[in-house]
């Protein structure tokens, strides 16, 4: 699994609820599964952010923080240009967005630089 690795500190630190019973290592990508809620990512869910710090399970702590800003070097699935709006793919990975992602609130982010399938790219958090 390739986490998120950061290049351009964010700005936005977003602090969730999490269940305790389940590790979340620094730098996974976080969807939203419910109200103020974030897990890691499985598919093309929600963006809630990327984990700033390590959650182990069963430690007590039912809250992490995450940025929801920043420049990240991701995994984006597919093809792509720079500038390409991205959004949750799957856990750890990212990939375009279509015309209906941007409707439900799925763009997260934009690609910096060209990608080619699942390879680590340099993404922009944020500015969709």
């Amino acid at each position: 699994m390739v986490v998120a690795l950061c290049l351009e500190a964010p700005k936005i630190i977003k602090r969730y609820t999490v269940i305790d019973g389940v590790a979340i290592p620094k730098g996974t990508l976080l969807k939203l599964s419910g109200a103020n809620i974030a897990a890691a990512a499985t598919a093309s869910d929600i963006f809630a952010g990327i984990a700033v710090e390590e959650k182990t399970a069963s430690d007590g702590i039912t809250e992490i923080g995450a940025a929801i800003d920043g420049v990240w070097d991701v995994a984006v699935a597919g093809v792509s240009a720079a500038g390409t709006i991205v959004k949750l793919s799957g856990a750890d990975l990212m990939g375009a967005c279509v015309a209906a992602d941007l409707l439900t609130g799925k763009a997260c982010g934009k690609t910096l630089e060209l990608n080619t399938d699942a390879q680590v790219t340099r993404v922009r958090l944020g500015l969709v």
